[in-house]
């Protein structure tokens, strides 16, 4: 079956691949969950405005990811939330806070989709995310979630 992807399966491809696939794996997993849709001419244009926009989104080359990862590691990033007693927070840090923290350290926008949280931040205090700027580059961010 040849599909295109509509977003990045690991192991597979990324979005606006067309990729093929066995028919079963299409048809019952990825098309279902809206990782891809089925490949037709019209839908090739779809899948060519998907790689532009990922594009655009991407970092530029592995230099410039490198020199990300060098204004990341440097020091800590600050997050502001609402906190309660005890240090507790009203609901959870979410990979957006932290991407829009980051945009502001780097001076630019990182995509949300590449940060890894290894799970919720719900307490104030040190954390570590990792964030994937590129193939070949991560980033290893010691986060400060501080009450606002």
């Amino acid at each position: 079956m040849k599909i295109i992807l509509t977003q990045e399966v690991e192991g597979v491809g990324a979005a606006g691949d067309v990729i093929e696939v066995k028919d079963g794996y299409g048809r019952n997993y990825l098309i279902p969950q809206g990782l891809a849709i089925r490949w037709s001419r019209g839908a090739q244009s779809q899948a060519d405005a998907i790689k532009k926009a990922r594009s655009a989104r991407a970092v530029r080359d592995e230099a410039h990811a490198s020199e990300i990862k060098a204004k990341l590691e440097q020091a800590p990033v600050d997050v502001k939330v609402k906190a309660g007693q005890g240090g507790r927070l009203f609901g959870a840090v979410t990979v957006g806070d932290v991407a829009e923290a980051l945009g502001e350290v780097t001076g630019e926008s990182i995509d949300k989709r590449t940060i890894i949280l290894g799970s919720p931040i719900k307490t104030l205090g040190s954390h570590q995310v990792s964030i994937k700027l590129h193939d070949d580059v991560s980033a290893a961010v010691a986060l400060n979630v501080i009450p606002a």
